[in-house]
Formats: structure tokens, sequence, C-alpha cells
């Protein structure tokens, strides 16, 4: 499953993203695709989403991600729910989030045991999903540690003007996050808006896994790369 794991030293806090490597699907879902909605074979997913909770203290709680704000108590989850973050403070309760591009936020807090996890595309970002996070955390921002997980990278990410204008409002700066290509196209770097997004809002701490989906297709899905793909998923709980 080789999975790639947040570089801080929280105690008492388990967090990890998965790779593409070690599931049973086949074709461009090859091989861990834990993705239920992207044309895989079901009994594929399900059994890829087996092997992954043996990895885990209990069951993932899965998120029908809709690009949007709305942030979830793990107390509040059922199967289905639409949110595109969840958070708790209770022992065990893993967090799912799944992706293939768009960036997976971990936020945690050691002392309380509050836990958070976060899907972030473009849409999100620019309504400032980690803002709402943050805000819904029943914990000082300050005490926040957040790990931006694998993602599209901006040379990987073209974007047209509409995309760069839905970050205006938001007032960061934009000078950072976006450049124009030799061909006057708008490269956009997911990982600089989420960063800036998540210090605005008080978060002590932000780290960065510095990995990018969309260049590296032996270890990651990428949606931007390849179109119909797996996605990967990544967790969080408290033991």
């Amino acid at each position: 499953m080789n999975p790639i794991r947040p570089d801080w030293s929280l105690a008492g806090i388990q967090a990890f993203s998965t790779t593409r490597t070690g599931g049973v699907s086949t074709g461009a879902w090859s091989s861990l695709n834990l993705g239920g909605h992207c044309g895989d074979d079901p009994a594929a997913v399900a059994e890829n989403r087996k092997r992954l909770e043996q990895q885990l203290p209990g069951p993932a709680r899965w998120l029908k991600q809709v690009h949007g704000t709305g942030v979830i108590p793990v107390d509040d989850w059922h199967p289905g729910i639409e949110a595109d973050a969840a958070w708790t403070d209770r022992r065990r309760a893993v967090l799912a989030i799944q992706a293939a591009d768009c960036l997976p936020l971990l936020l945690a807090d050691a002392e309380s045991g509050v836990v958070a996890a976060a899907h972030a595309g473009w849409r999100g970002l620019a309504a400032d999903i980690p803002g709402a996070v943050v805000q819904a955390l029943p914990v000082s921002p300050g005490r926040l540690t957040a790990w931006i997980g694998p993602g599209i990278s901006a040379p990987q990410y073209a974007v047209g003007e509409a995309v760069r204008s839905a970050f205006e409002a938001l007032e960061l700066d934009l000078s950072t996050s976006f450049f124009a290509d030799a061909q006057g196209t708008w490269r956009c770097d997911l990982k600089d808006i989420a960063r800036q997004l998540l210090v605005r809002a008080g978060v002590g701490t932000v780290l960065d896994s510095g990995l990018c989906t969309a260049a590296d297709p032996e270890r990651f899905f990428s949606y931007r790369r390849d179109g119909q793909c797996g996605r990967m998923a990544t967790l969080i709980w408290m033991e």
C-alpha cells in the first residue's frame, strides 16, 4: 500500500494517504482504487476498501463529496452524507477523504485530540473550506497543525481566467498562487492557496507533503492527467 504519512510528531494522532498500489482493480483504476463513483467494478472497490480497513482501528467514515464547504461532526455522519469535511474528538473514529488531484487537508490538535479531514478542490478553496473547517473545530486555531496531502501542483494545473477570478474576492496574494506559462495560460497553485487560507484562519503550523499527483503516475491517480481514473484516500484518527 506504501502509504504517505504527514511529517509531524503529534502524540496519539495517526494519519496517512494511500497510493494507487496494493489493490485488485485493473485498467484505469489499477490497482487500489477506493472511489465507488468513478466507473470501477463495485466488487473491486469493496475489496480495496476491505484491504484498507484492515489497517484501521475501525470503519472509515466516507463522505459524498460535492465540492462545497459542508463540515460535519462525526456524530452526524451516516452513509451517503453530503459534505466535504468532517471532524471528531472521539478516539478511533476514522475520517476519510477521497481525491485524485484535489487537495486532502488534515488538521489535528494532539492536546485535545481533535482531528479533521477536508477535500479541497478549486471550488472548495474559492469558497474558503479551510476557514470553514477551522471555524467548526472546538479548539483554538493556533493549536492546530495542518497537513496538505498529495495533490496537483501548479506546473501541471492549467486553468482559465474564470478560475483565477473566482479567488479575487478572498483577497489573497494571488501573485504567489497563479503564474502565466509561455503560452499565456494560467497555472494555479492550489497548495499555496490552501496554505494562505489556513494561515489566515489562524492555524499554528502548516505542513505540505510536497507531492504532485499529476506528475507521478506510478504512485498516484490523477483526473487531470488521465481523465478516467481511481481515487486515493487520506485518513486521520486519534488513537
